[in-house]
């Protein structure tokens, strides 16, 4: 092998290295994403807010199919170029088929031992290629089962987040005007606590699915973002309570938050030195509340 057909192995090696990390770290990872996927969808995410119209509501979608495109396209190019010093002597081909020893050659024998279509017109005739191969075809697989899994996870994760904001406003809607604990107290420190746990589910969601965070609602009823200062406003009033299950509630329920601000600003970077300036923070990320003068 010359100096151009190691370096298009150590390239095509390196590719393939980058994509099997960052899939380990977006989809197997409990509490990160790589790198390839954390800038494409902050990428995307950045250029939504700056366009107008509806983009923001499609940017994550957009980036998650980028992200997986962007996966698919790094194994093909990698596996492509470790083919590609090989062609065509160390390949078999079938009768009646040009043998080629280009770069698209190779993408072509990549896309189709990637997909596991397995044509079977061109195969790996040295037995270490076909060791790589094999590989391929074994992580094409693996691939596509990872991000469908993914995609899967995703909703449920979204869907947990839109209850809790669902949750506040019927809350807000039911509660009696300037005193949203008329009712039992003890029923009232249930139904605190009841929100207390879905805060919860939702820092850790977002924890353990970064992607979740980029994706905006377009009705501000399903918005966290827009509706979490009224959960703020529920743990100051029963922390103010005479009721000591109410004040436990509202603790619980203040803590709960605290660790929210904490996600958002150690993991998404929210301005703010208390939970109320990350909350606005966040707030007017996703389009939920006017930006003051001077802010990002």
């Amino acid at each position: 092998m010359n100096f151009w057909d190691v370096l298009w192995t150590v390239v095509g090696a390196g590719l393939i290295l980058l994509m099997l990390v960052d899939v380990f770290h977006t989809l197997l990872y409990p509490h990160g994403s790589g790198p390839v996927c954390r800038t494409i969808m902050h990428g995307c995410w950045r250029l939504s807010r700056i366009s107008r119209g509806g983009a923001s509501s499609v940017a994550a979608p957009v980036a998650m199919a980028a992200v997986i495109f962007a996966w698919a396209g790094m194994a093909i190019l990698g596996w492509a170029l470790l083919y590609l010093p090989h062609l065509p002597e160390g390949f078999i081909y079938g009768a009646g088929v040009p043998r080629e020893a280009d770069f698209l050659e190779a993408v072509y024998l990549s896309m189709v031992t990637l997909s596991t279509v397995g044509f079977g017109e061109v195969v790996a005739g040295y037995p270490l290629l076909r060791l790589v191969s094999a590989a391929q075809a074994v992580t094409g697989f693996g691939l596509l089962t990872a991000t469908v899994s993914w995609i899967l996870q995703m909703y449920p994760a979204l869907n947990r987040r839109r209850a809790l904001a669902h949750q506040l406003n019927l809350f807000r809607e039911a509660a009696a005007p300037g005193d949203p604990f008329s009712m039992d107290a003890s029923h009232a420190a249930a139904l605190l606590e009841s929100l207390s746990g879905s805060v919860a589910a939702v820092s850790i969601d977002l924890l353990a699915f970064h992607e979740t965070y980029y994706f905006q609602e377009v009705e501000q009823r399903g918005s966290l973002p827009a509706t979490v200062t009224y959960a703020q406003e529920l743990a100051s009033e029963a922390k103010a309570s005479d009721h000591p299950d109410l004040q436990f509630a509202g603790r619980m329920l203040e803590a709960a938050l605290e660790d929210l601000a904490k996600v958002l600003r150690g993991r998404f970077g929210h301005a703010g030195t208390t939970s109320s300036e990350v909350f606005e923070h966040y707030s007017t990320h996703h389009r939920h509340r006017r930006p003051r003068e001077g802010a990002d």
